[in-house]
């Protein structure tokens, strides 16, 4: 009897160590696996990560500093990516997270450096907005900067 009590007492005390990532922990692994499966090239991923009516947004900065804003639509994107041929390396390094939650949205800002062919094409920042439904995050907007100048 004193055996069970011992071992019923164990798994209890396990239970309370274990703890469940916080928002911003889910929201952290959420956009590392975007970029895993981005760097995959896996288009089928990158499709669960986002609400079906997400929005994607570019703002790039010409060498002159000039800016323009494009418009792209999810679904190009996932064709765009997983066109993408063997033969081309890339590979967007995130080189921080500012995450913010309130409730049931958040946004994050990541900024990175953007890699082609293991030469630095252009750097920036993404920002993900995103909305908790049914106990997941997903992304319903990201936009992005885009720029030659200032890439370290």
């Amino acid at each position: 009897m004193k055996k069970l009590l011992l071992i019923g007492l164990l798994l209890i005390s396990q239970g309370a160590w274990s703890q469940k990532n916080t928002d911003t922990e889910d929201i952290k692994i959420l956009i590392e696996d975007f970029f895993e499966a981005f760097h995959a090239r896996d288009s089928t991923a990158l499709k669960e990560f986002a609400h079906p009516d997400i929005k994607m947004q570019s703002v790039a900065i010409d060498v002159k500093g000039n800016t323009s804003l494009s418009t792209e639509e999810y679904s190009g994107f996932l064709k765009s990516i997983a066109s993408i041929p063997k033969s081309t390396k890339f590979r967007e390094e995130l080189t921080d997270f500012k995450i913010n939650t309130n409730g049931m949205i958040a946004n994050a800002s990541t900024p990175y450096r953007f890699f082609l062919n293991d030469e630095l094409s252009h750097c920036g920042v993404n920002t993900f907005q995103l909305m908790k439904s049914k106990g997941k995050w997903k992304i319903i907007y990201l936009v992005d900067t885009r720029s030659k100048l200032g890439c370290k």
